[in-house]
Parts: structure tokens; C-alpha cells; sequence
């Protein structure tokens, strides 16, 4: 009898899980993660139509929200929370957006995914508009917050992508650029945060990571915007600047030091070779 459940919910591969040695437990969910990489790159053409969507609303001006209820919420956040540092844009470019607000990071809030309306007014905060984009992103993809969020910017002319890990799921329906990851039955029976959750926070890597370096964040191969919030990114830049210029560690640091950043060091050294 065909399985009627949606794949994020279909019955694991194996049995007995609690028999398992510790060994088994590893290879086998091992064996599970090692199929996401070739499912993600199926989705490679759309993936790209996406990115290529955002960067063209960012180089106006426009800001890339993601919105998601449980883990892919939280997944959202953490890829938009590492931007900042990464590339030294400012916290409002890129925005995560979980149901239940920030409590729900930690701690599940009861009822939030289901709240059709929320989302909708959770954006408004931000005074959204056509300039931005949404991607909508649910394992299950049909989660009632995300699925608000993405009707709502359809009636408002806001441009969407969707990740999701079922086939034709409602936000892919929705969505202008939907994105579906099947990855099929997790190694332990409807748990998401497993493939589902590694699916989701590869393509959001590969997304950031790609509209970062279009949007010029990035000098050859170097985080050459990033913030210097600790010792070991000064110590990656001075890195960098010695690597770049071919000049001394104390020459490097100096000048890091004055300028503040790598980017800016380039720049001073382009600017001095023209004189």
C-alpha cells in the first residue's frame, strides 16, 4: 500500500533503532546526511534563479527576510545572524524571523506555526515592501505561519522563495521561487532537524554566501568586510592584508590598526599606487 504521508513524515528506513550500537547509530544517520548534498544539487538552476532575484531587489536597496516556524525558523535566524560578521553589513540587510518571536529561539512557543495572521504583522514591524524579498522556509512546507506570510506578500507585490522538503507543498505553490528538497525519510521517524534541518541550512549557506560575494562583500576569496569583534578574526585580517600586499606582520598590523578594516587597507594601498 503506497504511503500516503508527506515525506518529511514517512517511516524511517531502519528498525529498532533503540537495538543499535553506538557505532550503528552514527554510520546509519551518517549514510542518511551523505544523500543531501546530491539533492541540493538538483535544485542548483532554482537555486540560482532565487539569488539572482535577490541581489537584483539588494543592489536597489531592498532586504532579504527569512520567516519560518520551529527549527527552520531558528535555521533562518542563525544564517541571517552570521552576516554581519561575515560580510560587515548592517543586522537589518538580511532578517530571520521565527513564529513566536525571539522566545521561540530557545524555547518552543505552543500554537505559533499555526497562527495564519502573525506573520504578516511580524513583517509589518520592518515597514516591508515591494523593495524586499521573503523566503519562506518549512520543512513540512505547508506551515500555516509561512504560509500567511507568503500570500500576504503576494497581495502586496513582494517577490518570495520557498524552501521546503515535501513535493508541491503549499509555499511552493505560493512562492515565486520555490525550492523543494526531498530528502526523504528522516533516520528517525519525522524528525526534520535532521536531513530536513541540514538540507535547509546548506541551501541558506549557499544563498547568503552567493549574494554576498554579487553584492561585492567579498575580494577574490577573502571576508574582506568582516567585523574584527575578536582576536582571531584581527589576526585572519592581518592574515590577509600580509598575503595581499606581501608586506611584514607589523607592517600589516599597522595598518589595520589605522584603518579599521581589510577592505579599507586595499583601498588605501589601490589609492597610494596610483599616485
Amino acid at each position: 500500500m503506497k504511503n500516503k504521508n508527506p515525506e518529511t513524515e514517512q517511516e524511517s528506513l531502519y528498525k529498532d533503532l533503540d537495538q543499535m550500537s553506538v557505532k550503528e547509530l552514527l554510520t546509519n544517520i551518517n549514510t542518511e546526511d551523505k544523500k543531501v548534498p546530491h539533492i541540493i544539487e538538483e535544485q542548483i538552476p532554482k537555486i540560482e534563479k532565487l539569488v539572482k532575484a535577490i541581489v537584483k531587489k539588494m543592489q536597489l536597496g531592498g532586504r532579504l527576510f527569512y520567516i519560518g516556524a520551529g527549527t527552520s525558523g531558528r535555521i533562518g535566524i542563525l544564517d541571517a545572524s552570521e552576516c554581519p560578521p561575515t560580510f560587515g553589513v548592517s543586522h537589518d540587510m538580511i532578517i530571520g524571523i521565527i513564529a513566536g518571536g525571539d522566545t521561540a529561539i530557545r524555547k518552543a512557543v505552543e500554537n505559533a506555526e499555526d497562527d495564519t495572521e502573525q506573520a504578516w504583522k511580524d513583517l509589518a514591524k520592518f515597514e516591508i515592501s515591494s523593495l524586499d524579498m521573503i523566503i519562506g522556509i518549512a520543512a513540512s512546507g505547508n506551515t500555516p505561519y509561512v504560509l500567511g506570510a507568503l500570500k500576504k506578500a503576494k497581495e502586496h507585490n513582494i517577490k518570495t522563495g520557498s524552501i521546503s522538503c515535501i513535493s508541491n507543498g503549499l509555499i511552493a505553490q505560493e512562492a515565486d521561487y520555490p525550492i523543494e528538497l526531498i530528502v526523504g525519510p528522516e533516520f528517525l521517524t519525522g524528525s526534520t532537524r535532521m536531513k530536513a534541518g541540514t538540507a535547509q541550512k546548506l541551501t541558506l549557506n549557499m544563498i547568503s554566501t552567493s549574494v554576498m560575494i554579487k553584492l561585492g562583500k567579498v575580494k577574490g576569496n577573502k571576508m574582506v568586510d568582516m567585523q574584527l569583534s575578536n582576536e582571531k578574526l584581527v589576526k585572519r585580517a592581518i592574515k590577509m592584508i600580509v598575503e595581499e600586499l606581501d608586506i611584514e606582520h607589523d607592517v600589516a598590523e599597522e595598518l589595520l590598526h589605522q584603518h579599521k578594516s581589510v577592505r579599507a587597507v586595499l583601498l588605501a594601498h589601490s589609492k597610494n599606487q596610483k599616485l
